[in-house]
């Protein structure tokens, strides 16, 4: 009987150890282990400080949305993916298979990114709600004054649309711009900044001449442009920007904001740091 009962402490024993041999640190009793920091220094490339401080702001704010009973529903989830599908111009289907491609993202991992970042927008307004102030025009106009290059932008863009069904090949011309591939197709194509989508805008406008812009997907192909010529800059009139400005500096002071807030959480909060990986 003794040796029974001593076989079985041994296992418990055994068994506790081995769990907190797997947790790095607590924070609220919730633990975060050696596998999620190494999974996501391997994933984002960060150091291990930054990792393990990222790790517990992520834990912080889930624990925050559960006290404050905020939830996502999985039709909210489902109306947010449709709307990213919709801005790039593809079915839900084929999104998730550019996101499989693009991000190595299976369409549950997609969805859990896209309920966490519907949580978190959530939690956020709820905390900077009663935090922030709209800028005055005066706060406006100096923005603008000291940020004028930001609202400067070519006119249009003459580039080369090159496509392919094979992300493999598109990318063997990327790095080879004398490669070529019957797989690849090519269009000229000219652009007006204010006549295409904002995002397409932004990314044509920081891609240096004689340089291709990233892979974008592009309905059942992969889609990248080679810009060639991008015409003399203008200057957008500060009433034209006010609400761009507006949601700008609104932006910024959220994000201090937040960051003030779990600040002053994280320092109130039981922490423990039991280790971290070497």
């Amino acid at each position: 009987m003794h040796r029974l009962l001593l076989l079985f402490s041994l296992f418990f024993i055994t068994l506790y150890a081995g769990m907190v041999d797997g947790v790095a640190i607590l924070v609220k009793q919730e633990p975060i282990t050696l596998s999620d920091i190494r999974n996501a220094m391997n994933k984002d490339g960060k150091d291990l400080q930054t990792t393990a401080d990222t790790l517990i702001r992520a834990k912080l704010e889930t624990q925050e949305a559960k006290e404050r009973k905020i939830s996502v529903t999985k039709e909210e989830v489902h109306e947010e993916i449709v709307s990213m599908a919709e801005q790039n111009n593809l079915s839900v289907g084929k999104f998730f298979e550019a996101m499989q491609s693009a991000r190595d993202l299976s369409s549950s991992e997609l969805k859990a990114k896209v309920r966490q970042k519907l949580l978190n927008k959530k939690l956020y307004s709820a905390i900077a709600f009663s935090h922030m102030d709209p800028p005055s025009p005066e706060e406006e106009e100096e923005y603008y004054q000291m940020h004028m290059s930001e609202f400067s932008h070519p006119e249009s863009f003459r580039v080369t649309a090159y496509r392919s069904k094979d992300k493999g090949r598109l990318q063997e011309k990327i790095n080879n711009p004398m490669f070529y591939s019957p797989e690849v197709s090519s269009e000229e194509m000219t652009f007006y900044y204010d006549k295409i989508n904002p995002k397409l805008a932004q990314i044509l406008n920081e891609t240096p001449l004689q340089s291709f812009t990233p892979i974008l997907p592009d309905r059942e192909s992969s889609l990248s442009f080679y810009v060639n010529e991008k015409s003399e800059p203008i200057t957008n009139s500060l009433d034209s920007v006010r609400e761009r400005i507006a949601n700008t500096m609104m932006g910024e002071r959220r994000g201090q904001v937040l960051n003030d807030y779990f600040a002053r959480l994280r320092l109130n909060a039981d922490i423990e740091i039991i280790r971290l990986p070497k």
